[in-house]
C-alpha cells in the first residue's frame, strides 16, 4: 500500500511546483536522494493564504515559478538540472547587495543567500558566514516544523520584468538560536522583481524586505537558558509546570 501511495504521489506531482518530478526525467541529482514532499507546507499555505488566485492567472504563474525555483535551489545539487532559471545569466540581488551567481546561490542555499548582511557582527541577528547550507536549513526546519509558507499578494507588471509583492510565514514551534518558541505566527512582507527571458526562465531576481520583521518574531521567545533555570527552580519548589519548550 505504501509503495502504491508513493507511486501515485509521484505521478500526481505537486500542484504548486512545476518540475518536482521532472516529468519522467531520471538524470536529476537530488540532495536527499529523491524529490521532496511538500504536504505539510502546502496544508499550511492553503490554511493561511490571503487569497486563492485563479488557475492560469499571472499571479498563480508567478507564485508557482518562485515556489518551483525555491524547490530546485533547496533540493537539487547541480545547476544544470534547474529548469526555472537561465544558469548562464542568473543573478540574485537582495536588499541592494552585490549580485550572486547561480552557482554562488546554490552553494550558499536560499536562507544564507537571503539573510547575508554587512552589519557589524555584534548587531547581526543571523550570521550567514558561519552557517553552512545544511545548518541554515536545519535551523529553519527546527523553528517551523509545519513549514515556512510563501505566497504572492499582488503582481504589478508582467514579463519580461515582473514586479510583485509577497508574504512569508510560519508558526514558531521550535527553538531558534537559543530562543524558545512562542507558538505565534512569524511573518514578513517584501517586494521582488523577476527578469525573465522569452522562455520565461529567470535571469535576475531582486528581493527587498526588512530582516528585522522576520527576526523580531524568531527571537521573541525567552533565551532557552533562562527557561531551563526557571524550570529547575519550579522542580525544586515542587511545582509541576512543564518546560516552556513543550507547552
Amino acid at each position: 500500500m505504501a509503495t502504491e501511495e508513493a507511486a501515485a504521489a509521484e505521478i500526481k506531482g505537486d500542484k504548486y511546483r512545476s518540475f518536482l518530478h521532472d516529468e519522467g526525467e531520471k538524470s536529476t541529482v537530488w540532495r536527499h536522494g529523491g524529490p521532496p514532499a511538500y504536504d505539510d507546507v502546502n496544508k499550511l499555505f492553503e490554511e493561511g493564504r490571503t487569497k486563492e488566485w485563479p488557475k492560469g492567472s499571472l499571479e498563480e504563474i508567478v507564485q508557482n515559478a518562485v515556489k518551483s525555483w525555491e524547490m530546485e535551489l533547496s533540493h537539487k545539487t547541480r545547476l544544470k538540472d534547474f529548469k526555472t532559471i537561465n544558469p548562464d545569466k542568473f543573478k540574485l540581488f537582495v536588499n541592494g547587495r552585490d549580485g550572486l551567481s547561480g552557482e554562488e546561490t546554490l552553494k550558499l542555499g536560499s536562507y544564507n543567500a537571503l539573510l547575508k548582511n554587512s552589519l557589524p557582527k555584534e548587531f547581526q541577528y543571523y550570521n550567514a558566514e558561519e552557517e553552512s547550507f545544511e545548518s541554515s536549513h536545519e535551523a529553519f526546519r527546527s523553528v517551523f516544523p509545519r513549514g515556512f509558507a510563501w505566497e504572492v499578494l499582488a503582481v504589478y507588471t508582467g514579463p519580461p520584468e515582473i514586479v510583485f509583492k509577497f508574504r512569508h510565514w510560519g508558526f514558531s514551534q521550535g527553538p531558534f538560536k537559543g530562543h524558545a518558541p512562542t507558538g505565534e505566527i512569524v511573518q514578513f512582507y517584501g517586494l521582488a522583481t523577476l527578469k525573465v527571458d522569452e522562455s520565461l526562465k529567470v535571469e535576475e531576481v531582486e528581493v527587498y524586505y526588512d530582516p528585522a520583521e522576520l527576526f523580531g518574531g524568531l527571537l521573541k521567545g525567552p533565551p532557552i537558558s533562562e527557561s531551563h533555570i526557571d524550570n529547575e527552580a519550579n522542580k525544586s519548589s515542587g511545582a509541576t509546570h512543564g518546560c516552556p519548550l513543550f507547552k
